[in-house]
This record gives C-alpha cells, sequence and structure tokens, in this order.
C-alpha cells in the first residue's frame, strides 16, 4: 500500500489494513526512508529512523 508519509497517510493505511484483516488479504507497505542520492542535511528524525528500521543487509 503506498500513502503519503504523513499523519493521514499513516491512518489510512492503518484502517485499510484493519477493515482487510478479517479477509485474509496481505497488505503490506512500500519501503520509505531516504531516497538515493538525498542528502542526510534536509531529512528529519522521523525519516532517519523509518530508513534506519527498514534497512537490509548489503548483498
Amino acid at each position: 500500500m503506498a500513502t503519503n508519509p504523513s499523519l493521514e497517510g499513516e491512518a489510512t493505511a492503518l484502517y485499510v489494513q484493519r477493515q482487510l484483516a478479517a479477509t485474509g488479504v496481505a497488505v503490506s507497505r512500500i519501503a520509505r526512508g531516504l531516497p538515493v542520492g538525498g542528502d542526510l542535511e534536509y531529512a528529519d528524525g522521523v525519516t532517519i529512523a523509518q530508513a534506519l528500521s527498514a534497512r537490509r543487509a548489503m548483498p
């Protein structure tokens, strides 16, 4: 599911997930965080935290 990374977007995603929970439909969120080539100087704390929590091992 792709929604804006805002309070409203998070609330919408959570609402849809809860509505679909009883149906057995799998719901997942797209990754979000720091874009490739992005500058840390312009990132807020929430964006950095989300990027760190969704990190993957390098091949």
